[in-house]
């Protein structure tokens, strides 16, 4: 796996095979605007101008500013997006984005890594 720090250290974004993006944030972080511009910038970097499906695990991050959702609604290189969250405070903040934003792919959240890459895939098979 081909994998790159995003600046500021909270996360991890890899491109793994068969092409798929995978967004890792750091357990109880607060993302910020400078954080998801980082991610995505990250994201940008590792498609090198290709699109590919995105998993973003999510699980036991503490909050999403307003300004951190609304730099995830501008489109990058994914196609579509999984999110993967393992508590009820993870559906709260994805559900709460999925609301308000308009999510710039097919947005999807999960709390089965079997079931989000299953879907996030299924485009691609």
């Amino acid at each position: 796996m081909k994998a790159l720090r995003v600046k500021g250290g909270k996360g991890v974004v890899g491109l793994e095979p068969p092409g798929l993006i995978h967004l890792v944030w750091n357990p109880d972080v607060r993302i910020e605007e400078v954080d998801a511009k980082a991610a995505m910038a990250a994201v940008n970097a590792l498609a090198k101008g290709a699109q590919y499906p995105m998993l973003v695990d999510m699980a036991h991050t503490r909050s999403v500013s307003r300004q951190a959702r609304a730099v995830f609604s501008i489109p990058c290189a994914a196609s579509r997006i999984a999110l993967l969250g393992a508590s009820p405070v993870d559906r709260v903040l994805a559900n709460f984005f999925l609301g308000i934003h308009t999510p710039p792919c097919p947005t999807r959240f999960f709390t089965s890594r079997a079931e989000a890459l299953g879907w996030v895939m299924s485009e691609t098979l």
